[in-house]
C-alpha cells in the first residue's frame, strides 16, 4: 500500500487500483501506463510540481499525451510566473520519488490545479505513488479529497 491508496481507503473514497510491470527503459512513465493499462493516453494524467515565483510549491494534473501551460498554470495559480520544481524538492515535499509522484498522500498539501479535460471522463488515471501501479477514480472526488481547482492548463 502507499500513501495515496491509504489515503483513499481511509477517506473511504470509491477507487480501483491497476498494476502493470513497469519497464525501467521507458522514455514517459505516464504513455507507459495508458499503453500497458490498454487507456486512452487523454484519460491517464501526470502529476507535476512547480515552483512559483513567491517560492511556493504547487502541483498541477495534465493529461500524459500533453504539456502543461506554465503561464496558464501560473494564472490559475494567481502568481506571476511557475516553473517546474526541482527533482529534489518534489521529492522532499511529495514523499515520491519522479515518475510516481501522486497527487494523494503527499507528505505536505500542496496547492492543486487539475487540468479541465478531465470532465470529458467518468474517471481518470493517476500514479498510485509508485512506478506501475495507477488508481481509477473520478476527477470531482480526485478534486474534493485535494480541495483543487479545475482550469485549463494543458496545452497540445
Amino acid at each position: 500500500m502507499t500513501p495515496a491508496i491509504n489515503l483513499l481507503i481511509k477517506q473511504n473514497v470509491g477507487h480501483t487500483i491497476h498494476e502493470y510491470n513497469h519497464d525501467a527503459r521507458a522514455e514517459s512513465f505516464g504513455l507507459e501506463a495508458a499503453d500497458k493499462l490498454n487507456v486512452d493516453a487523454s484519460r491517464v494524467f501526470k502529476t507535476l510540481v512547480v515552483e512559483t515565483d513567491n517560492k511556493e510549491l504547487a502541483v498541477a494534473i495534465v493529461p500524459v499525451n500533453r504539456q502543461l501551460n506554465l503561464k496558464s498554470l501560473a494564472k490559475a495559480l494567481k502568481v506571476k510566473k511557475a516553473n517546474m520544481a526541482d527533482t529534489k524538492k518534489v521529492e522532499r515535499s511529495t514523499g515520491y520519488v519522479l515518475g510516481g509522484v501522486s497527487p494523494l498522500g503527499q507528505k505536505k498539501r500542496l496547492r492543486t490545479v487539475i487540468d479541465e479535460t478531465t470532465s470529458l471522463f467518468d474517471t481518470i488515471y493517476v500514479s498510485a505513488g509508485k512506478r506501475g501501479l495507477e488508481i481509477e477514480l473520478p476527477a470531482t472526488a480526485l478534486a474534493k479529497l485535494l480541495n483543487a481547482d479545475f482550469a485549463n492548463i494543458a496545452t497540445e
